[in-house]
């Protein structure tokens, strides 16, 4: 039985905050604390996405308000802050990461205006109006300054999920968005330094400089290693073809990344995000994303039951005016203030007013800060005590209006007048380039759609190239997707029994899905999940028993082929053209024979007679020198597993290295016209 691929990964990051908060040598008489604690965050956050979806709400509301009431303030079902802060943590850092996945650096470098102009005119701006405001009320400077400082912040979590959730995270509101929230991740630095300045502590310019050194530096290195490092590891993880080894590395990646950018000073948010960028820059961003994306929702509810959890009901409805005035102020403000700073960045008001509603909370490094600072004798807009009660109290509404205010800036956005048509790539509402209809650059609709690539799925695609049908892969494979890149196909390394993956690629608008995996359960996965999410799709798959046969047919599948000979002309008849007839297709297939060894080469040894074929070539080029950009002389198949290389009068011998590293004992040359044999073990060729 196979094991799912997040167990090992989320049993290690729970264990990791039960040891944090487990007491030592505590006597077990029952269940473990934590997970009494963990048990009710997991029900709690459960019933909070069942009640959002009843309602109609996003989850993240009900994370938020389901956090009040089992708050310490409240019902006060959840009292372990330790493993509270460390799932929410890693919440924050796994959602960074897959944002950061969806991009790539050169993404990134078409908004460099937006982080570093925009951003800085967001943060700089939202200080110097808040302190001057506190100012003229006869605030001191220093908690002016310190007050500007926790409102300049927004939630990048918050806010990159609520455009997630309306699909908006290219559009250019999104793109705008991620900028401003980028410098401010930046921002923190500068911020974390100063606040102990402004208390009459800290290193001063000099230790401002250093910091801010070390942070450029860590920055530097990571996107260095984008382009060099990581794309090289990623292809040899991905050889193994084990999901289990591919998460794991894929978590090491972004809490590694994540803990080194911490090192210097830059939030873990901000330093998940770069790890998500890593990868991006690798071809397996779409599989990373499907193998991620389980936990990252998990610990992502974490993280909003935790902000909840913040809020002390008693004081809010004590100082209920004080709080609802304090947010309206601090909302009021900063959409004037992000509003004014993306129009001058010369961007319509059709952008700039949803982004200005987008970014009116709070963050939640605003938190660490706020800390950070009343343990310093800071406090926020000079109350003392009860300003640190305001501030939790204002942010947590804030944050739970985020959605609410997207809506009326949505609402409000409808009333202008239409853009003119662009013309150009100016600053209008478009998003990042791309194919429209097309998902992770996989072009689907009417397309025939290969999950899986075997030798069975290669003749059959040739097949339909010859017949003018077009069609796309998804496959797991690097080295089949390594030949379809060579030869132009569309293709795209991911897990296709994922659904989130399925949806985006609207699979359902494909002409028809072929799974042509080897493996009978991730055959069944995929078949069951396909017709989960599309459940008109056509779906043609294999079956080598009558047990399987009947169990894809019990699943959904239309058309199970079973005769082994019958696959690829069975495959052909369903999906290629009515004027390409049977004769045509059983001619191309007769261009790619299977291969046996003769009665003659049977006799030489053991290995040939078990050896005999047919055995069907996976290719018609060496993959694996095709992987590596390089050429060969002659190609040689294996006559165990169809694998084909190169002879060893080429550069990488990949036939011998494959033979070698398998045991398979036995090739035979795979150039047209030549039909002898060679066994490893006994050194024959005939």
């Amino acid at each position: 039985m196979r094991f799912l691929c997040p167990s090992p990964v989320l049993l290690m990051l729970l264990s990791g905050a039960a040891a944090a908060s487990a007491p030592a040598g505590a006597a077990h008489t029952g269940p473990p604390e934590f997970l009494v604690q963990l048990t009710l965050l997991l029900g709690v956050s459960a019933l909070a996405a069942y009640s959002s979806f009843r309602l109609r709400l996003i989850p993240i509301i009900g994370f938020l308000v389901a956090g009040v009431i089992a708050g310490p303030g409240a019902l006060g079902l959840i009292r372990d802050p330790a493993l509270i802060t460390a799932a929410s943590d890693v919440g924050v850092m796994l959602l960074l990461f897959t944002i950061g996945i969806e991009f790539s650096l050169e993404r990134l470098s078409r908004i460099a205006r937006l982080i570093f102009l925009g951003g800085g005119l967001q943060v700089g701006l939202t200080v110097l109006a808040v302190a001057g405001a506190l100012l003229a009320f006869g605030v001191g400077a220093q908690n002016a300054v310190f007050t500007g400082c926790l409102i300049a912040l927004s939630s990048t979590a918050i806010v990159m999920r609520v455009l997630g959730e309306r699909g908006e995270t290219n559009a250019r509101t999104g793109q705008v968005s991620l900028g401003i929230l980028i410098f401010q991740d930046l921002a923190v630095v500068l911020m974390v330094l100063l606040i102990p300045m402004l208390a009459g502590q800290g290193g001063g310019v000099g230790g401002v400089l250093l910091a801010l050194a070390k942070a450029a530096g860590i920055i530097a290195f990571v996107l260095v290693a984008a382009r060099r490092i990581v794309p090289p590891v990623m292809e040899v993880v991905a050889r193994t073809c084990s999901a289990e080894i591919f998460l794991l590395t894929v978590v090491a990646l972004c809490f590694g990344t994540a803990s080194l950018t911490a090192l210097a000073g830059v939030s873990l948010a901000l330093g998940a995000f770069l790890a998500g960028l890593l990868v991006s820059e690798s071809r397996y961003g779409a599989q990373a994303m499907g193998e991620i994306l389980p936990l990252q929702i998990l610990f992502s509810a974490a993280f909003f039951l935790s902000v909840g959890l913040q809020l002390d009901l008693g004081f809010l409805i004590r100082n209920l005016g004080l709080v609802l005035g304090a947010a309206a102020l601090i909302a009021l403000l900063k959409i004037a203030v992000s509003f004014v700073s993306v129009r001058l960045l010369g961007e319509r008001t059709r952008t700039a007013l949803p982004v200005a509603f987008q970014l009116a909370q709070v963050g939640e490094f605003s938190f660490v800060l706020a800390t950070t600072g009343t343990a310093l004798g800071l406090s926020f807009a000079g109350m003392g005590q009860q300003g640190s009660g305001v501030f939790i109290a204002a942010t947590v509404l804030l944050m739970a209006f985020t959605p609410a205010l997207g809506a009326l800036a949505g609402r409000l956005t409808a009333h202008l007048p239409a853009p003119a048509p662009a013309s150009g790539s100016g600053n209008g509402e478009q998003g990042t380039p791309g194919h429209e209809g097309e998902s992770h650059g996989l072009p689907v609709a009417g397309r025939v759609i290969f999950a899986g690539y075997g030798p069975h799925a290669r003749l059959a695609a040739r097949a339909l190239s010859r017949a003018g049908k077009p069609y796309s892969v998804i496959t797991r494979s690097p080295d089949g997707a390594s030949e379809l890149q060579g030869r132009g196909a569309p293709v795209l390394i991911a897990d296709y029994t994922r659904a989130g993956l399925l949806r985006e690629l609207d699979i359902g608008s494909a002409s028809a899905l072929v799974i042509a995996d080897d493996d009978t359960e991730m055959t069944e996965r995929a078949v069951s999940v396909a017709r989960t999410v599309a459940p008109q799709l056509t779906i043609i798959t294999q079956a080598t028993t009558s047990e399987g046969f009947q169990g894809l047919q019990a699943l959904g599948a239309q058309h199970v082929l079973s005769a082994k000979k019958e696959i690829v002309a069975g495959i052909l008849d369903l999906v290629t053209p009515p004027e390409v007839t049977r004769a045509d297709i059983m001619r191309h297939l007769a261009e790619h024979p299977p291969v046996t060894l003769s009665a003659t080469q049977r006799a030489e040894c053991e290995h040939a007679e078990q050896n005999a074929g047919p055995i069907t070539p996976e290719s018609d080029v060496c993959l694996e020198c095709v992987a590596l950009g390089d050429t060969w002389v002659h190609l040689r198949v294996c006559m165990t597993c169809g694998h084909v290389g190169c002879c060893d009068s080429s550069k990488n011998r990949h036939a011998t290295r494959h033979a070698h590293a398998q045991r398979h004992p036995i090739i035979r040359s795979a150039e047209p016209g030549e039909t002898w044999a060679y066994c490893y073990e006994h050194g024959w060729t005939k």
